[in-house]
């Protein structure tokens, strides 16, 4: 028996199409970057008009930072979430490390690499969204890093702002070198991060 599908409202219309956008022009941007990024090529992917895209978006800066918006939701969602969990510091930060990694198999997880190579100067509106991201990111790492030497599940070690950025340059980098290859790529992070951590 065939059931109707309920019309979707024009603001559900319009919602779908701004993330298929989003989606598409990450996508472009993980692949070739910010600046041979092509808004016909993004409409296209989608399966949009240039027009519906440009009713969306008035230019690839907006797209840009719709794009950061998405995935700082979208991590948080599937990621950033760990940071609330009730564990010790320690367990907390190598739980976020493990799942980044899972986060990273995605084909467009490298779009906000690429947008803080090609805007690392925070002169930019897209670069200083990426740059204040990676600062709220960074200071919640922090955090943890000196909870956890007061609790003991993490050792004394450098200042916790330099762990922190340690931490953070070190989930990427391994992302990065082993991106795609499951189990292992998890695995290696995990030990990249007690490394940092000076956890055994």
């Amino acid at each position: 028996m065939n059931t109707i599908q309920p019309r979707r409202t024009q603001a559900e219309r319009r919602a779908a199409s701004r993330t298929a956008l989003v989606e598409a022009a990450a996508r472009g941007i993980a692949r070739h970057g910010y600046t041979r990024l092509s808004l016909a090529d993004v409409a296209r992917e989608a399966g949009y008009t240039r027009g519906a895209l440009y009713h969306q978006f008035p230019g690839k800066e907006e797209l840009a930072l719709a794009i950061v918006e998405w995935v700082t939701e979208t991590w948080q969602a599937e990621v950033g979430h760990l940071f609330d969990i009730d564990a010790d510091p320690a367990s907390t930060l190598i739980a976020v490390a493990r799942q980044h990694t899972v986060y990273c198999r995605r084909d467009i997880a490298a779009v906000m690499q690429m947008l803080q190579i090609e805007f690392n100067q925070r002169d930019h509106p897209v670069g200083a969204a990426v740059g204040e991201l990676i600062d709220r990111l960074a200071a919640r790492c922090r955090r943890l890093i000196m909870a956890g030497r007061r609790d003991g599940s993490i050792p004394p070690g450098p200042p916790a702002t330099h762990t922190a950025q340690a931490y953070l340059a070190v989930i990427e980098a391994v992302a990065i070198a082993v991106a795609g290859h499951r189990p292992h790529d998890v695995e290696l992070t995990e030990r990249a991060v007690r490394g940092v951590l000076g956890l055994s």
